[in-house]
């Protein structure tokens, strides 16, 4: 036997295997002041509890509902290594949940963020939760809790994947369904921020097929990067939507986040089977981004309105009665708000004009 094998090791420990727990608990400690910044007085634990503690306050629900969603960013992180720009990746994970929660007119309550990577990286973690904890202010929402978690022999040592979980309330006999959609409803649009966080991986096809410099500006992107154009954060929709909600002026009947299906799968999903949305694509002008991925990747038309949001990030379908009143509540945080189109007699499809 050689004396190499018949030698015990010294000891093994966990920094050694390329888990480094010291390093996760100080970014975590360097961040509670933002964290604790998005906590109100429902929040009961602090970030040194195991589990996140929320005092759920139904005093203005007469039959509360509690409402809950998931999501991630996707491959929109690849193009966030590839420049190391991951300034707004933590906006994009908020708003891919919470968007999603307002849909069925749901109050967002908490939110927990879930990080895996290869290595800590603390510029990039503090980048990724910062935003996240910004997002979450903006929305009025508490980030209770997360988690890092260093896995060198899942990931390689730059990687870095995210998932978000949001918890929100509502009251059930308010809950938007389809049901409550009527023929001759309007069908209204709020402006997207850019591609949101999808499509990405068509996106990236074009980008290698037609070897494309994400680093460097195109004559479409104003003197910005592709790169910076591309990763632009999902817009978030909450603080609007809760201003809206609480209107008893505007009569919403459905509410759609336009994210992976585009216009198609999304816009269906909240009118009955016997009703369409006729959507009049010359109400409002499409960025230049989507107009240049449809040009360069020589992509049809129907599909851009298949994969991406083409410059309108929410839809809202609302009573004709009731969009004076909308507009004026837009108008009043200078958000824009468009009428796309109307309910007509149909059979749940949504069609594009």
């Amino acid at each position: 036997m050689s004396e190499s094998t018949n030698q015990k090791s010294s000891g093994y420990t966990y920094k050694d295997s390329g888990v480094d727990i010291n390093k996760a608990s100080s970014i975590l400690s360097g961040l509670k002041n933002i964290i604790k910044a998005t906590h109100d007085k429902n929040v009961l634990s602090d970030l040194s509890s195991f589990c996140g503690l929320f005092r759920l306050d139904t005093s203005e629900y007469s039959a509360p509902v509690l409402t809950s969603s998931t999501d991630g960013v996707g491959t929109k992180l690849i193009l966030a290594k590839q420049t190391g720009n991951y300034s707004g990746i933590g906006q994009d994970l908020v708003a891919m949940s919470i968007n999603d929660l307002i849909c069925c007119g749901a109050k967002p309550l908490f939110f927990l963020d879930y990080i895996a990577c290869g290595h800590i990286d603390g510029a990039k973690i503090n980048a990724i939760i910062g935003s996240v904890a910004d997002a979450c202010k903006y929305c009025n929402t508490a980030l209770i809790g997360g988690e890092t978690a260093e896995m060198p022999d899942m990931y390689k040592s730059d990687d870095v994947d995210l998932a978000g979980f949001a918890v929100g309330i509502v009251d059930r006999n308010k809950i938007l369904k389809p049901g409550l959609v009527e023929k001759g409803d309007l069908v209204m649009g709020l402006l997207s921020s850019g591609l949101h966080s999808n499509g990405f991986s068509l996106v990236r096809k074009v980008i290698e097929a037609e070897s494309l410099d994400i680093n460097k500006p195109l004559d479409w992107t104003d003197s910005r990067s592709l790169g910076d154009v591309l990763l632009a954060p999902t817009k978030l929709y909450s603080p609007l939507i809760s201003q809206i909600l609480a209107n008893d002026k505007i009569k919403i009947r459905g509410i759609a986040n336009i994210t992976g299906g585009g216009f198609y799968d999304n816009i269906d999903r909240i009118i009955p089977d016997n009703m369409d949305a006729v959507i009049h694509k010359g109400k409002w002008s499409i960025p230049a981004v989507f107009k240049a991925l449809k040009e360069i990747g020589n992509i049809p038309e129907e599909e851009m309105f298949h994969v991406f949001n083409m410059g309108i990030g929410m839809v809202i379908i609302i009573s004709p009665e009731s969009l004076k009143e909308l507009k004026n509540s837009a108008q009043k945080i200078s958000e824009d708000i468009i009428l796309l189109g109307e309910v007509t007699a149909g059979t749940g499809k949504v069609q594009i004009k």
